[in-house]
């Protein structure tokens, strides 16, 4: 689908299903599409905790591996979910030994969201949701996520400076949900952002994350995914970025 509409190429999100796990089969697909993999997104979600390993710090460092198979240059990444007290601990220095060890992939910490279920908010990461009040070497900026949290993603973005590496691009109400809609149906600036990256001195690839499984048909799909590649190559400054086919939200 990516390749039919026209993306520059994809971000894999390492999932339950087989294939987004094989280096091989990737490989496979992106050369046969002629659709490159531009960024891995490390198994960090609440569903794929035992994806290869029950070991955080081995689920990112095979990340990393298949994102140097690939030749993708960024590995996104969570901040620790609360209950994982050691990787929490040694999230900083691990990060900058996983770097090390991997000098061609960027660990682009993302920002998150508070949760809230029935009248009360809670916040399931350590030390936050908000990765720029510890400070890493680069980050993932996701506009849906800024709306859930109702925090302004242009501000963010200054906050960020020169370690913001990549846009997840989505839209939201700021209702306090992750709503991953397509750019322009939501509240979020998501052009004003996309047309400040040159500026900024953006180097990265910006990513569509918007959810499709609500869709009726996949023409439905396409139609949105298509909406959402023109918005994000209207408004980014400096022409076409790679754009990623959507995801699960």
């Amino acid at each position: 689908m990516a390749a039919t509409l026209g993306y520059d190429g994809i971000e894999v999100m390492v999932w339950t299903d087989a294939v987004s796990q094989d280096a091989g089969a990737l490989r496979g697909l992106a050369a046969h599409y002629d659709v490159p993999v531009l960024s891995v997104h490390a198994p960090c979600l609440l569903v794929t905790q035992r994806v290869w390993s029950s070991d955080p710090w081995e689920r990112l460092r095979r990340a990393a591996v298949l994102a140097e198979t690939l030749g993708a240059p960024t590995v996104v990444v969570h901040p620790p979910f609360t209950w994982q007290r050691d990787y929490a601990r040694s999230f900083d220095t691990g990060l900058a030994r996983l770097a090390a060890k991997h000098p061609d992939v960027t660990f682009a910490v993302e920002n998150m969201y508070p949760v809230r279920m029935a009248g009360r908010e809670f916040v399931p990461y350590v030390p936050g949701w908000d990765p720029t009040e510890t400070g890493y070497d680069a980050y993932t900026l996701d506009l849906s996520h800024c709306a859930a949290s109702r925090t302004d993603p242009l501000v963010m973005a200054d906050t960020m400076g020169a370690q913001l590496a990549h846009v997840h691009l989505g839209d939201g109400t700021g209702e306090g949900r992750d709503e991953h809609l397509v750019p322009g149906r939501g509240s979020q600036p998501c052009g004003e952002l996309l047309a400040s990256l040159a500026g900024r001195g953006f180097t990265g690839s910006v990513a569509v994350e918007v959810a499709t499984r609500k869709a009726s048909s996949r023409a439905v799909r396409e139609a949105d995914l298509s909406e959402s590649l023109a918005y994000a190559r209207q408004h980014l400054a400096t022409g076409p970025r790679s754009a990623r086919a959507g995801s699960p939200a």
